[in-house]
Parts: structure tokens; C-alpha cells; sequence
């Protein structure tokens, strides 16, 4: 396999604006930073009959080391859970803090801090503040913030393999399994550097951040309106680790027209990597709650997890092989996640263990 030369590459304001329609852009003043300011993006993701999926980011133009965002919901909105935040809701008002590890934000990083599942109205929160400092209104930034990219950081010394972590919120946020995978692949010796557009601190301190999840996505539409090949054109790897089918699954889209989009996938990086190894994940069983609405989902995740291992076998190559990673095995929703659907801190335990086991042999 071939190796690069590591670089780490930071977020561009590009990569931003592909977060997506129904992403809500709201300017704010930090105190410590108030002629600067920074950005802070409400998206929902995701949502159903009974509820919907948010994602909370952040644009610093200045450093901000610890945060505290809060904000008025419409009446009758409600968090049921959220992660990666210390949270409170009081009637219409919520409050969410840093938990340690995500405190920082660097200048001109954008960073997804942490994300909910909520019930009610669907339309953006009113007077949004961050650490005490209100929001003007739904208004663009006054400056934009500084392109990263143009002052990019230098290449640290030696060899490291580019892994690009590709996915949705299970890989995103929370995604915090890619901590723990970073502290497995330290501890065997394996000089690696992941890659990604986005960027999301998790344990343990010094893992590095750098990933593809965007939560709420579906791989099928990410590769039919050229998002994919964006990323992969961003960030080059030498792995891509894939679990990039659940919202598809849940939306019940045909375990065919996912393949296809694997496929396209293979072939695009291919086209700028043709020695790149590919892990794709037979995903992690779906069991959420009958409120959300969809009963069929243990099933359709079974059914489509067995046509992976054939459409593996038909596309590997000796330059390129395909290696699938079984995530469902051992994987207990009642155990390993908090809503049936994402990972707890045992779910991240285990789906570290299934990649290391998988990228140890392709990194040895």
C-alpha cells in the first residue's frame, strides 16, 4: 500500500457551505472576541413523524477555549437526548455547555459541538447566545472568517497513512469510537493521520480529530450530487473506513441503490488512489424506540448487511482490495447505544476494536 506524507489539512469555508440546505447561520459576539465574533449553525439533520435530529456547530474566528450556547425554543419543543454537551431545558430555554475534551475551537475551525434528538417544532431557536454574548438575529457574519487553508500548517516528519473515517453521525457526532480507535493504533506503532473535512475532538486528549461523518446524511444522495467526490478530492486517503449506510437504510432505500453508491465510491477513489484500501462495515443493528416510526429497521439493516460481503467479492481488486468489517456481530443495542440507534461509550468500545482489528493487518 502505498504511503503518503502526512499533512493535516484544515477546514475550508467551502466544506461549510456543503453542510447543506436547512442549515441556519447566525451571527454572534463573544466577549473576549467581540470585533471578530464567530458563527454558530443550528441544522437539523433528520426528522420524522415524532421527532427530528439536530446539529450544532460553531466558527471561531478567534480561539474559544470553553463555551456555553444557549437559546429559546419555540413552545413545545423538547430534547429527549443529546451528546457530547452538559445540557439543561427549562421551559423553552436551553442551555448547553462544553464537556472538557470539545471546550476548544480554534481559530477559524469550525467545529460541530454537539447534537440532540428533539420533539416539537422543527423551526430555528430565537436568542441565541454564546457565553453570555446575544445573537443579533438571523443575519450573515459581519467578516467572514479566516480561510484556514491559506496559511496551511507545515508537514510534520516521517511517513503516516491518510485514513479518511466516511459516514454519518455514527461516524461524526457523536462518533467518538474514532478516539478510541486513534489510542489503539498509537499504542501498536502505526503512524497514521486522519483525514476529513470536518473536524471533532473526542477522547482520549490528543486523538486526532479529523473525520467525514455528517450526521443525517445519506450515502446515496452524498454521492449522487457530488459530495463524496468533493471529500475524497479534499483529502485524498490511503484507507477509507466506511460506515455510510443507516439513513439509508432507515429511509428505506433498496439495499441495490446502496451498493451502487458504494460502488461509485470505489471507483472515484480509485481514480485518485489506485492503490487505496477500502474497509466498509456491515453496519450496527438498528433498534429505535416504535415511537420513531420505523418498526421495519431491525429487519432492513439485517437484509442489507447480507448483500455486502458479495458486492465486496465482486469489486476487490489484488491493488486495491476491499475489506469488509463486521460491526454487527456482538453489537447489542440495548446495551451499546442510548436511543437504539447511536453508541454509547460501550458501542464506541466495540466498533474501535472491529476497525483496529481490520486496519492492523492492512497497516502491518
Amino acid at each position: 500500500m502505498r504511503s503518503k506524507r502526512s499533512r493535516r489539512l484544515a477546514l475550508t469555508t467551502a466544506a461549510v457551505a456543503a453542510l447543506g440546505a436547512g442549515a441556519l447561520t447566525i451571527a454572534t459576539a463573544n466577549q473576549a472576541h467581540a470585533e471578530d465574533g464567530c458563527e454558530v449553525e443550528y441544522k437539523i439533520v433528520s426528522s420524522w413523524g415524532s421527532g427530528f435530529q439536530a446539529n450544532v456547530a460553531v466558527t471561531a474566528a478567534e480561539p474559544i477555549d470553553g463555551w456555553e450556547i444557549t437559546w429559546d425554543f419555540p413552545a413545545g419543543t423538547q430534547v429527549s437526548s443529546a451528546w457530547n454537551v452538559d445540557w439543561d431545558q427549562s421551559g423553552t430555554d436551553f442551555t448547553g455547555a462544553d464537556v472538557g475534551w470539545n471546550a476548544a475551537i480554534g481559530s477559524g475551525q469550525t467545529r460541530e459541538v454537539f447534537g440532540f434528538i428533539g420533539s416539537g417544532s422543527t423551526a430555528a431557536p430565537q436568542a441565541i447566545s454564546v457565553n453570555g454574548d446575544l445573537c443579533d438575529g438571523q443575519v450573515d457574519p459581519t467578516e467572514t472568517p479566516t480561510d484556514p487553508t491559506e496559511t496551511p500548517t507545515e508537514d510534520p516528519p516521517g511517513e503516516a497513512v491518510r485514513i479518511m473515517p466516511l459516514g454519518d453521525s455514527i461516524t461524526g457526532s457523536p462518533g467518538c469510537w474514532r478516539g478510541n480507535l486513534w489510542d489503539l493504533l498509537d499504542k501498536a506503532g502505526h503512524e497514521v493521520d486522519f483525514v476529513g473535512s470536518l473536524s471533532q475532538a473526542c477522547n482520549p486528549a490528543g486523538s486526532d480529530p479529523d473525520h467525514e461523518g455528517h450526521g443525517g446524511f445519506q450515502v446515496t444522495q452524498s454521492v449522487a450530487n457530488g459530495n463524496v467526490r468533493a471529500w475524497l478530492e479534499q483529502n485524498t486517503p490511503d484507507v477509507l473506513m466506511m460506515h455510510f449506510a443507516t439513513n439509508d437504510v432507515w429511509s428505506n432505500i433498496p439495499p441495490a441503490q446502496i451498493l451502487a453508491a458504494y460502488t461509485q465510491i470505489v471507483a472515484d477513489l480509485r481514480e485518485l488512489n489506485p492503490d487505496a484500501v477500502i474497509l466498509v462495515a456491515q453496519i450496527i443493528p438498528l433498534h429505535p424506540d416504535a415511537s420513531f416510526g420505523c418498526t421495519d429497521c431491525p429487519q432492513r439493516a439485517i437484509d442489507f448487511n447480507a448483500t455486502i460481503p458479495a458486492w465486496a467479492a465482486e469489486h476487490t481488486t489484488a491493488e486495491s482490495p476491499i475489506v469488509v468489517v463486521d460491526q454487527w456481530t456482538g453489537f447489542d443495542p440495548a446495551v451499546d447505544t442510548y436511543d437504539g440507534v447511536h453508541p454509547d461509550e460501550d458501542g464506541y468500545v466495540k466498533l474501535a476494536a472491529n476497525w483496529f482489528e481490520a486496519l492492523d493487518q492492512v497497516l502491518s
